[in-house]
């Protein structure tokens, strides 16, 4: 959770090229956001840090806006392809069904990463 804050606080910094932060909010109460930028040294590469709403409006399509509106901004920057990384462990389960049904696919997978038995998962989606 402390990097998902430091990450909102970096993306508020004002002239921050680096990360991008965008909102939902449904009549005034934020449900939801999602933090992104440009990978540094490649053209056209983008990754998604992080992305989070809140539990009572899971399933009701806060997520696929946050990550439509994302796609847009980055298509108007020259995006060509998004990179996210994930857990494999069981817990992140919904979470890849969500990437898997935004059309992001497994790229790589790195073995014991975060510990034994819990795997490193890159996804990518080509814009």
């Amino acid at each position: 959770m402390q990097c998902a804050i430091e990450l909102v606080d970096l993306a508020l910094t004002p002239n921050n090229p680096d990360y991008t932060i965008l909102v939902a909010d449904r009549d005034g109460p934020l449900v939801g956001y999602v933090c992104y930028g440009p990978t540094p040294m490649t053209e056209g590469t983008f990754d998604l840090y992080w992305i989070a709403s809140d539990p009572t409006v899971r399933g009701q399509g806060v997520g696929a806006s946050l990550i439509a509106g994302m796609e847009a901004d980055m298509r108007r920057r020259g995006a060509r392809v998004i990179r996210v990384e994930t857990s494999a462990t069981e817990a992140y389960g919904p979470t890849r069904g969500f990437y898997a049904s935004m059309k992001y696919t497994e790229e790589a997978r790195f073995r014991d990463f975060y510990k034994v038995g819990d795997d490193l998962i890159i996804l990518a989606k080509r814009l």
